[in-house]
């Protein structure tokens, strides 16, 4: 039997189409346009998401056997908001999980309301990109369309809405709102009245691999799939790409580099960072996560590629970066384009190069990106490591994972064995995995991902480049706060 998987990203939704064996049938990748109306601002239209997601279904499945396809299932953008009126129309464009107009809103969470209560009745303190934030500005700034809020959605969760007519969500995306309880895994009540939201107002709540609903009739009809096709809840794009990438259990890591970077930690019990500079999830695989999360990843090197250099070469630029170049590079480039989440949450945070001479090339500050960007990821590592998490090794997946260079950087600036993935299709193939649990064509995730998921290759740090990039850590860590004053006034 063949399976859906719906990864509805930040700049496009990517489906694919995959055998109950883990073999990939087909691919399409179909674009959004993001709004940016103020700065900071960051928007999209949830109609965009579903209109893309149907032209790219029917794309994806034309010359397929539509009769062997038995489940769908998504990964998807977190945190976003997706609010609907009586009507079930959209109310105004969604706020992404990379707006960042929330400062207030957040100061007012976390130091009013406070950080203990908050970890208390959520496991996470308040940041920028959250869901509840994002409410209380609605509440504040747009008064009139919070009062026609009659059901409050997660990015991918509209989809799943308009697929099959269930208001729901699922335990990991979910999670990272700050009105769930990740704990008991329900809606927090102190959080929903911190908002003034009603529980009638939020989705029922699921497990990632549970079956949802099924098609709507007249939507079966018109892509000529079944209306008994199984759709299950998804994950957040992060909890679907670890199931993706076989990160489950205790103790086990994947990297991600795609727009955002994320540290992602899996674990069968419940942890909280004293700190909470690590989010505090549910996983998809019904257990839980911790999460280190920085707002730019590989969109640093895009920006630095295309806005910059202004060339789509990307493999050229990096080719005059060899192993003997590595840890000797006295530019350093802090990768907050966005601000930043773990560990330093602060909104105002900008990127920056610092370091250059008469002497500094093209290839330098090339190289300065993707060393920040794994300095970056570092950060989040090494709180993980301050709980007593031994990690001596992690799955990679995303876009940068392509980039071998940006590999072995990673490996050394880690000193942890990076695992590459023969498939590096992330939350869409998680998604797949979660629709064939749901359509138990296996018993476990466990027994899933063991049959499914394949490694291709490990990279080993070298120890005299791993031991160099200490130091240049080191270095690095002393720029954010020697600049956090200035970045108040700066990113005001």
């Amino acid at each position: 039997m063949n399976y859906i998987g719906v990864d509805l990203g930040t700049s496009s939704v990517k489906l694919l189409l995959m055998e109950h064996t883990g073999r990939i049938l087909n691919s399409v990748s179909r674009e959004y346009p993001i709004y940016f109306p103020k700065p900071a601002w960051s928007e999209q239209n949830p109609e965009d998401w579903y209109k893309e997601t149907i032209l790219g279904i029917k794309e994806l499945i034309k010359d397929f056997d539509k009769t062997s396809i038995k489940g769908l299932s998504f990964g998807g953008q977190m945190h976003g908001l997706v609010i609907l009126d009586e009507k079930d129309e959209v109310i105004r464009p969604a706020i992404l999980w990379n707006d960042a107009r929330t400062g207030k809103e957040c100061d007012y969470l976390n130091n009013e309301i406070g950080k203990d209560k908050l970890s208390k009745y959520t496991a996470n303190i308040a940041f920028a990109g959250f869901t509840a934030p994002k409410l209380l500005w609605l509440r504040n700034n747009e008064p009139e369309n919070f009062n026609k809020i009659k059901k409050i959605m997660l990015p991918k969760d509209y989809l799943a809405y308009k697929l099959t007519g269930t208001f729901s969500t699922d335990v990991s995306d979910a999670s990272g709102t700050l009105l769930f309880d990740v704990k008991n895994r329900t809606w927090s009540k102190e959080m929903l009245d911190i908002c003034g939201i009603k529980l009638e107002q939020m989705p029922k709540i699921f497990e990632s691999y549970e079956a949802i609903g099924c098609l709507k009739a007249e939507l079966a009809s018109e892509l000529g799939l079944s209306s008994d096709l199984v759709v299950a809840a998804g994950a957040g794009d992060n909890a679907a790409a670890a199931i993706g990438t076989g990160t489950i259990g205790e103790g086990k890591c994947n990297i991600s580099i795609g727009t955002s970077g994320t540290v992602f930690i899996s674990s069968k019990s419940f942890k909280v960072d004293p700190n909470n500079a690590l989010h505090s999830f549910d996983h998809a695989d019904g257990a839980y996560h911790l999460m280190g999360c920085m707002l730019s990843a590989a969109s640093c090197n895009m920006w630095w590629m295309d806005n910059v250099l202004n060339t789509k070469e990307y493999s050229k630029e990096q080719e005059d970066i060899d192993d003997s170049k590595l840890a000797k590079n006295h530019v350093y480039f802090l990768p907050y384009l966005m601000g930043e989440r773990s560990p330093h949450n602060d909104p105002k945070a900008r990127a920056c190069f610092i370091g250059m001479t008469m002497d500094t090339t093209r290839a330098d500050m090339t190289q300065a990106v993707l060393e920040g960007v794994a300095f970056g990821l570092r950060d989040s590592l090494e709180i993980a490591r301050k709980e007593g998490l031994v990690i001596p090794e992690t799955k990679l997946c995303g876009g940068g994972a392509k980039s071998e260079l940006w590999c072995k950087i990673l490996a050394n600036v880690l000193n942890i064995r990076v695992a590459k993935l023969e498939s590096e299709e992330g939350p869409s193939m998680g998604a797949c995995i979660l629709a064939m649990i749901a359509c138990k064509e296996y018993e476990s995730l466990e027994e899933a991902v063991s049959k499914i998921v394949k490694l291709s290759k490990t990279i080993e740090p070298d120890e005299d480049i791993a031991k160099a990039y200490e130091l240049r850590y080191k270095e690095f860590k002393e720029l954010y706060p020697a600049l956090k004053d200035s970045f108040k006034s700066i990113g005001a």
